[in-house]
């Protein structure tokens, strides 16, 4: 199948690496990486539903999501004071507008509060997992759609040495059943598995899929519900599905409020679990 987007995204995350390993090679990053101070840990709720909470100033489906007013910063803040799990920040520059300066920027702040941020991009080389940890990372995102079996292994264990979670976001039953063969590869590491509702093609929401597809989750590896979910009675549904988290970005970012939102989504999604 053809995927133009992740297609488009794959092509410019690798030249992106490639000019990066040119400045700086992998040995001295893995040194700057690691001697940085370790990234807040990811520790789910004893009440059984969390929320990943993004910063995305743009989108191809959506356009612009953050006005000129709007302090990234701020938003972080209001994050954390809602009750988020995580904050994932876009570093991919092209279509999000995203930059690593700004993770960097998001992940000291967030870093005394306990909270890790995740470096949500398109990934294709493990010396990105390396950038990431450089900059103060928790946790990376890695799309099966965009890599191959030795690929994923590769990103994973990277991130494991590393000490980041991985989110491992799957978009169909066929990827649901390739991640539960690759985990059972990767006992001990810090995996969450995630099923996006996004047409690659079209790049619609159909949220029906988070129903449909929920059977097909290996066992062993917290859930996560992403994209199309923004309102209060959505956490509530995708928990009382038995998805363990959900990744909500859109909808927070153009609320008025998003640490109450947040909040009310949580007490929402656990009130169910």
């Amino acid at each position: 199948m053809s995927l133009p987007l992740l297609d488009r995204m794959a092509q410019s995350s690798a030249a992106r690496a490639e000019a990066a390993r040119a400045h700086e090679p992998l040995v001295a990053l893995r040194q700057r990486a690691l001697a940085q101070p370790p990234p807040p840990a990811l520790t789910l709720h004893p009440d059984g539903f969390d929320i990943i909470a993004e910063v995305k100033l743009r989108s191809p489906s959506a356009g612009t999501l953050a006005t000129e007013a709007l302090d990234p910063l701020d938003q972080a803040r209001a994050y954390a004071r809602g009750g988020a799990l995580a904050v994932s920040v876009l570093t991919e520059p092209l279509e999000f507008n995203g930059s690593l300066a700004l993770m960097a920027e998001l992940a000291a702040l967030l870093a005394p509060l306990k909270v890790p941020v995740m470096r949500k991009d398109f990934l294709v080389d493990p010396y990105q997992v390396w950038e990431a940890r450089a900059g103060g990372a928790g946790g990376v995102l890695v799309i099966l759609a965009m890599l191959d079996n030795r690929a994923v292994v590769d990103m994973v264990e990277a991130a494991a040495e590393a000490g980041l979670f991985v989110l491992l976001e799957a978009f169909d039953a066929e990827e649901l059943r390739r991640a539960g063969e690759l985990l059972s590869r990767l006992a001990g590491t810090d995996v969450l598995l995630g099923l996006n509702c996004r047409d690659l093609r079209t790049l619609e929401v159909d949220r029906e899929r988070f129903a449909a597809l929920r059977e097909g989750f290996p066992l062993g590896w917290p859930s996560v519900a992403e994209s199309g979910l923004a309102t209060i009675e959505d956490a509530a549904w995708v928990a009382g599905l038995g998805y363990d988290l959900a990744l909500v970005g859109a909808a927070l970012m153009q609320d008025a409020d998003p640490a109450a939102l947040l909040a009310g989504m949580l007490a929402a999604g656990r009130a169910r679990s």
